[in-house]
């Protein structure tokens, strides 16, 4: 996907603005990172409020994973090796995400929504295993709110330079990860220590 195609295919969502961003993080053929920061230019340039850009940002990544729920949900995994091409999504983040739901339960949901490789694909085992829709609506949405208002601040920074946010965007996303996987053993910490308790 060419840089230029980028960013003529953002303009021209950025038309629609609310609903344009809302629409490109559904779709998802481009990173929510490029998607979002976008968003801040938006913002910065008055073409849409930042209350307006955060809830596009949390709607249209939540109904991404939604749509990946729902498919693990009815297609299962043969669905997914068969077709997941098409959705960009791999065997190997499948059988990466399938071991990380497995392994650290529900909560996984929320943190590795921040962790490369599993977190575009975390949503279909979800499906698979039947995990409550409620729960994973609350999961996944407490997810999107801290990456949402991250990168639309990102944009806003960056302004005219937005799509340079691929550039930069490493440095925030690294100490996100590290967070992430503290949390999810402190988690685990915890419960270990209930259970032998008990």
């Amino acid at each position: 996907m060419s840089h230029e195609w980028i960013i003529s295919f953002m303009e021209k969502l950025g038309d629609y603005g609310f609903l344009g961003v809302t629409l490109a993080l559904m779709i998802e053929i481009i990173p929510s990172e490029i998607v979002l920061a976008y968003g801040g230019y938006l913002i910065a340039n008055d073409k849409l409020s930042f209350l307006s850009a955060l809830i596009a940002g949390i709607l249209g990544g939540t109904m991404a994973q939604v749509f990946l729920y729902w498919l693990g949900y009815y297609g299962g995994r043969p669905f997914f090796e068969r077709f997941g091409k098409f959705l960009f999504i791999k065997n190997k983040h499948l059988d990466a995400s399938e071991r990380w739901f497995q392994q650290y339960g529900t909560i996984v949901i929320f943190t590795a929504r921040f962790i490369p490789i599993v977190r575009h694909a975390i949503s279909i085992p979800a499906g698979i295993a039947r995990m409550r829709f409620s729960q994973f609506i609350l999961y996944t949405t407490c997810a999107m709110l801290p990456w949402t208002i991250l990168f639309l601040l990102l944009g806003i920074q960056l302004n005219n330079h937005w799509d340079s946010i691929s550039d930069i965007a490493g440095k925030y996303i690294q100490p996100i990860i590290i967070i992430a996987i503290l949390s999810l053993i402190f988690y685990f910490y915890v419960q270990y220590r209930r259970r032998t308790k008990n």
